[in-house]
């Protein structure tokens, strides 16, 4: 059984590990993993068709705890504790519910102290006894009567006309005055550990495509000794297709992982006798995870030819791999009148209003099948790629966006070489070479 310290409006945990409001769904899903003797039967909960419209929830089923998360930033918004006979919960090193101690009304008045008069819900039966980011509900089915106060708060929750021996049936911890009303507070400073986080990403584009990115940066910096002091630091950085590895590196430094392609698919386009000839070298990308970016760099030139944003929508085959990249991309859209407008594609965009703006794509949708051996199945099903304006949509079955790719202009050396670049952009759109 776990043993939980409750810290109002902030966090539930203990001296091993600790989960913060406001702390992102990949950190508290790396908890679970490096603890998973501890803290077993994890149940992941959100609505297949429209995730953004309900929480995504860490059900601790086990333990009776749930975590939710703000369906669209991806942070810890609320936590519950559902079933408190399956856990040890104190306040300031006490317990207050415990096997041996029940959390009832004058045990939560002990350890908590006088509060505001609680207010009843008819329809759930339940009795709301709220605190600053701290929420009890005492369930009211077995009561003759709706509980009565006396206008009277000197004597706290002693004033209550609540039976004795009332038990918490539900507990919530919550950022500000309202459950109702709250939200997912900002990352707190301690959940950074040092790395760089994307507020926003804006692609930058002229009037053939995208020319590269705009990143809004966070971070606490480091070094020995910031977290005494950490202040947030808030910077503003810009890539470009043609930019060398060296560049990117110095502008949004290293890298969480570099991958190395292991085929080209590019080959089909060479000439018959290269074919099946190894290549020498291979394109290469920088993994950015807490930006949800890839770059891809040319093996021969180490210049930035490909960026590709992630949603991390769940049901989807990588997600929880990356951050959720909150990207905005201007899209060209031509009028009736023959002039052209600009209308902005972002993270929650759905296909068919992109579509809507764009027009439908000319030919098929490329089908992308993802498995981690040539012996498993997706177990959430293929997604489809549309190419449009030097960018590759890759589309969920739910009508989301999983990922755009975006593509650098060719720039050829010679006209032979101009003509080989677009029949390879040409492949790169009918057949969705992602990676």
């Amino acid at each position: 059984m776990l043993d939980l310290e409750v810290v109002p409006e902030r966090s539930l945990g203990n001296q091993q590990w600790e989960f913060t409001l406001g702390m992102p769904l990949a950190q508290a899903v790396s908890i679970l993993q490096k603890h998973c003797r501890t803290i077993r039967n994890v149940q992941i909960l959100y609505s297949e068709q429209c995730p953004l419209s309900h929480d995504l929830i860490l059900s601790l089923t086990q333990d009776g705890i749930k975590l939710l998360f703000d369906a669209y930033n991806q942070r810890l918004k609320v936590i519950e504790v559902y079933d408190l006979t399956k856990v040890k919960l104190k306040y300031c090193g006490t317990h207050f519910n415990s096997p041996t101690i029940a959390s009832t009304i004058e045990q939560i008045d002990q350890s908590f102290g006088a509060t505001h008069p609680g207010v009843y819900n008819s329809a759930e039966q339940l009795f709301h006894l709220n605190f600053r980011g701290l929420s009890f509900s005492f369930q009211l089915d077995s009561w003759t009567e709706v509980p009565k106060y006396e206008p009277n708060f000197a004597h706290g929750l002693a004033s209550l006309q609540i039976p004795h021996g009332a038990t918490v049936k539900r507990m919530y911890i919550y950022s500000g005055n309202s459950l109702q009303d709250t939200k997912a507070p900002n990352m707190p400073l301690g959940c950074y550990l040092g790395n760089v986080y994307a507020e926003s990403v804006d692609v930058l584009r002229d009037a053939s495509g995208p020319l590269g990115l705009r990143l809004r940066l966070l971070s606490t910096g480091c070094g020995p000794g910031v977290m005494a002091d950490a202040k947030m630091r808030v910077m503003e950085r810009c890539i470009h297709f043609g930019d060398s590895c060296q560049d990117v590196l110095s502008t949004l430094g290293a890298p969480h992982k570099i991958f190395y392609k292991s085929d080209d698919k590019m080959k089909i386009h060479s000439p018959s006798p290269h074919k099946q000839v190894p290549a020498k070298c291979n394109d290469y990308f920088y993994n950015y995870f807490t930006l949800g970016v890839d770059i891809l760099f040319d093996a021969n030139t180490h210049k930035a030819k490909k960026f590709v944003l992630h949603t991390n929508y769940p049901g989807h085959y990588n997600f929880n791999i990356y951050h959720r990249c909150d990207f905005r991309i201007p899209l060209t859209v031509k009028r009736d009148t023959s002039e052209t407008q600009t209308e902005i594609c972002t993270t929650y965009s759905k296909w068919d209003s992109i579509q809507e703006l764009l027009g439908h794509p000319m030919e098929k949708p490329v089908v992308l099948h993802r498995s981690s051996s040539p012996n498993n199945t997706n177990p959430f099903g293929s997604t489809f790629c549309f190419g449009l304006q030097r960018m590759i949509f890759e589309v969920m079955q739910n009508n989301h966006i999983a990922s755009v790719t975006l593509y650098g202009a060719p720039r050829p050396s010679s006209q032979q070489k101009s003509s080989e670049m677009s029949q390879i952009y040409v492949f790169e759109r009918r057949h969705g070479a992602l990676y």
